[in-house]
């Protein structure tokens, strides 16, 4: 939403509201813009419904729109399908000369050169949030359960270096996070980023793919450039598991070795692992219990396999009559199962689901792994008692699903 703004002339008064940590006021304003995921969409909806009520123009956009357009147009004066850059400001034009069009779509990859600054300075929140910033846009690979290639255009595209460095150097935190689909796609483009990222001294993350990390050069530069973990997919350490759902580049055997690289250049790994695949058992859970333990990763974000709309996992679980009833506040991939697995009940997915993310997050546990790290041990006690306080509070929100 920042980077949003920062498209909008001086014409406007502009407010963000963040529901994280503030009361939507939900009073007149001439033009309100609600992003939209899919697990949030009922929400979201339900927020446009009372601002359309009080005469203001409502306009939806995000992930959701984009992949299921005709729902959310049900809910807006106006919509926009795929990415804003050269849509947003044609809409703004149009709106001050009192001719909104209903859809907007982006018909083309937009150009990111000449961006905006995100106006970070609009955000209401606390100091200890990390800022966020982007690079690139896309990935080329096609795993089947990601919807990426459905909300963006199909093509991977760079931002000039010199507008990045103008971009981070402008935010006052020492922290960010580059908010890329796959940060290390382009090898020779990332390595000159982060040559040009070192001076500037900020500490960092992103989410990368692992078959990428096996450039060691790539690797070392990051890690001088001020990286602190990667955020990667390794989804599941059943081979047979990533070929189901199109994922061959992640190679299991090559898991350890590759992560000893990356904790040698002293960064963190978190390990994204995905439950529910076809080939999934009960057994699967404590499996992959003891493959983080031997694989050495530092943090692991686990989520239940979730069919979004615009995947082909959608489409395949759809023509098998494998989808539970729509309710998409059950595609959080936390708290709920969208669809019917296969070798269990989506009871006893979701309950050793809870029971994983329990285990692995408990104090022994994050204690036993920060004191064996080989990055640093400050930053991961930092990251694990996050992840333990998130977990938290999902407990809690099934807690109230179920009541």
């Amino acid at each position: 939403m920042p980077y949003l703004a920062g498209f909008v002339p001086e014409e406007f008064e502009i407010r963000l509201v963040d529901e994280q940590y503030e009361v939507i006021p939900l009073h007149h304003f001439d033009l309100v813009g609600i992003t939209v995921n899919t697990p949030n969409s009922p929400h979201a909806y339900q927020i446009a419904s009372r601002f359309r009520s009080n005469g203001s123009w409502l306009v939806l956009g995000g992930p959701h729109v984009t992949l299921l357009p005709s729902e959310a147009a049900r809910h807006a004066d106006t919509i926009f399908i795929g990415e804003a850059e050269t849509t947003w400001p044609q809409f703004l034009r149009d709106f001050l000369s009192a001719r909104p069009g209903p859809v907007y779509k982006s018909d083309v990859p937009p150009n990111l050169n000449s961006l905006p600054i995100p106006r970070r300075d609009l955000l209401i929140m606390p100091k200890t949030i990390s800022g966020s910033v982007f690079a690139t846009r896309g990935c080329s690979y096609n795993c089947s359960y990601c919807c990426l290639k459905s909300i963006y255009h199909h093509s991977f595209r760079t931002r000039p270096l010199p507008e990045i460095m103008d971009d981070i150097a402008s935010m006052r935190n020492s922290f960010f996070v580059f908010w890329d689909d796959n940060l290390f796609n382009d090898h020779t483009y990332a390595k000159e980023l982060f040559r040009q990222l070192t001076p500037l001294k900020k500490r960092w993350a992103a989410q990368v793919t692992i078959d990428d990390c096996r450039d060691v050069e790539l690797l070392s530069l990051a890690g001088k450039a001020g990286c602190i973990y990667l955020f990667i997919g390794l989804e599941s350490f059943s081979q047979e598991s990533l070929r189901e759902v199109n994922k061959p580049m992640n190679q299991v055997r090559e898991y350890a070795g590759i992560i000893e690289q990356i904790h040698r250049n002293k960064i963190s790994i978190q390990a994204g692992i995905v439950f529910g695949f076809d080939s999934d058992t009960t057994r699967t859970f404590s499996e992959t219990m003891e493959a983080c333990r031997k694989v050495k990763v530092d943090g692991v974000t686990p989520s239940i396999l979730t069919p979004y709309p615009g995947t082909a996992l959608y489409d395949k679980f759809h023509a098998d009559n494998r989808m539970k009833p729509v309710d998409w506040t059950s595609f959080d991939s936390k708290t709920q199962v969208a669809f019917y697995p296969r070798n269990m009940t989506s009871i006893e997915l979701l309950e050793r689901f809870h029971r994983f993310r329990s285990e692995f997050y408990s104090l022994p546990n994050i204690l036993g792994r920060v004191l064996s790290s080989k990055a640093n041990k400050l930053y991961n006690l930092y990251l694990n008692l996050g992840y333990r306080k998130a977990h938290r509070y999902y407990m809690k929100k099934r807690t109230e699903n179920l009541l």
